[in-house]
């Protein structure tokens, strides 16, 4: 009886590795190409501040990764939101190496995030509104990409869909092109 149950075990544990692998197998990676940011210390925001939304885009972007199982509306937004993580601080370890193992074809852990998707859309809505009232050039266009992701992030949160969709219809889509390269956005 003892080594039924270790044979079911095994073949439990070898069907779960190879299923995880499948996953990994089956998403292309086009990483975002961030050679400068296109955000200088003119923008309205602490480095400290520009560390903490990366880590937490990064963390935000891993986490929506699995769940949808590296589906490609799911790559979409984790390159929008790991792009825009490199663009505020370069080197953000979070960021950089979530960006390694996607190039790599792995599909990382699922990774300690201090905001659940919604609390996260809730705040980058907010901070989104508050550099759109800045008025600077790079608070506008960051705000632009906050905004977007909100809603993007959480489609029943009704302010981020109405602020989103008034940007949209005052500013045309946003365009992440500038966030993640012109070689990622031929990609995906």
């Amino acid at each position: 009886m003892m080594r039924f149950w270790q044979a079911t075990a095994a073949i439990c544990a070898t069907v779960s590795v190879l299923g995880a692998q499948e996953i990994a197998k089956t998403f292309v990676w086009n990483a975002p190409k961030v050679e400068k940011s296109i955000f200088s210390q003119a923008l309205g925001m602490l480095d400290s501040e520009r560390e903490d939304y990366a880590t937490n885009l990064s963390a935000v972007a891993s986490n929506h990764l699995i769940a949808a199982k590296a589906s490609p509306a799911s790559l979409t937004e984790a390159r929008h939101m790991i792009g825009l993580a490199l663009q505020l601080s370069p080197r953000n370890k979070r960021a950089v190496v979530l960006n390694f193992q996607l190039a790599k074809g792995i599909l990382p852990e699922a990774s300690e995030s201090n905001y659940s998707p919604q609390a996260f859309s809730r705040l980058i809505l907010t901070r989104g509104l508050l550099l759109a009232k800045q008025g600077g050039l790079e608070d506008q266009k960051l705000a632009r990409y906050f905004i977007q992701l909100a809603a993007d992030l959480d489609p029943k949160n009704e302010d981020a869909v109405y602020s989103s969709e008034v940007q949209r219809l005052d500013h045309g889509t946003v365009d992440w092109t500038a966030v993640t390269g012109a070689a990622a956005a031929k990609g995906q």
